[in-house]
């Protein structure tokens, strides 16, 4: 009985064998808009994340959040092509990503602290029009 509760912890703790909660950002708008939809997302430390990050915009994007990039452990990020097709993996610590337009990244994840991040933004001047978000960790 012991070993078995043992057994499960220890498959918990193994980021290999955790199942990702996939979570979805869209940067940018068919009609031209600078926007994040969602502006705010929650999420759990301990989880391994899937951060889909879609830019249905006309044009490139950046996706960037220095506070967050701080208290995650990165898995990897995933470059996929307009099919969906795997077309890079990168491994280590991911401090901004762009993202073509039409295209989708995977952002893999574990939050290892909590707190506020509302410094998510594309670029400076498109966070001066109103492209921001807030991701909160608890």
């Amino acid at each position: 009985m012991a070993s078995l509760a043992a057994s499960t912890a220890a498959q918990a703790a193994d980021l290999t064998k955790q199942e990702p909660v996939t979570v979805t950002l869209k940067l940018g708008t068919v009609d031209g808009q600078h926007r994040f939809t969602p502006d705010s997302l929650t999420l759990e430390a301990g989880k391994l994340y899937r951060l889909r990050l879609e830019n249905t915009g006309s044009q490139p994007y950046y996706f960037g959040s220095a506070g967050l990039a701080d208290m995650v452990f990165t898995r990897k990020v995933v470059a996929l092509d307009a099919a969906g097709k795997v077309v890079a993996e990168i491994y280590g610590p991911i401090r901004r990503i762009e993202i073509s337009a039409g295209h989708t990244t995977e952002w893999w994840f574990l939050p290892v602290r909590t707190g506020v991040f509302d410094d998510v933004i594309s670029t400076k001047k498109l966070a001066d029009g109103g492209m921001r978000a807030t991701i909160e960790v608890k």
